[in-house]
């Protein structure tokens, strides 16, 4: 099992922008062969910061998700919302 974190960030009054082309990424993502779980949040104390929490099967699956078309495409249209490129984080469970 794989599990990412993704933290987004915003450009100051692109949150609705970019919170329209993540939200547009829940379904196909969760569609995807190897997705255990896809769930995106935005941080209500900082609301230009999102959150993705993803979980799936093997690295193989996690890495042909980033190799999506939908991945490609978010990412474009993202890009002018950006405050900066996404942060990547990987974790494994220790406890």
């Amino acid at each position: 099992m794989v599990r990412i974190m993704a933290r987004i960030s915003a450009r100051e009054a692109c949150e609705a922008k970019l919170r329209e082309v993540l939200q547009a990424l829940i379904a196909p993502s969760r569609g995807e062969s190897g997705c255990v779980s896809y769930e995106l949040f935005e941080n209500e104390d900082r609301p230009l910061e999102f959150v993705t929490v993803e979980q799936w099967a093997d690295q193989a699956a996690a890495d042909a998700h980033l190799a999506t078309p939908h991945v490609a495409a978010a990412m474009a249209r993202a890009g002018d919302f950006l405050a900066q490129a996404p942060l990547i984080h990987r974790f494994r469970q220790v406890g």
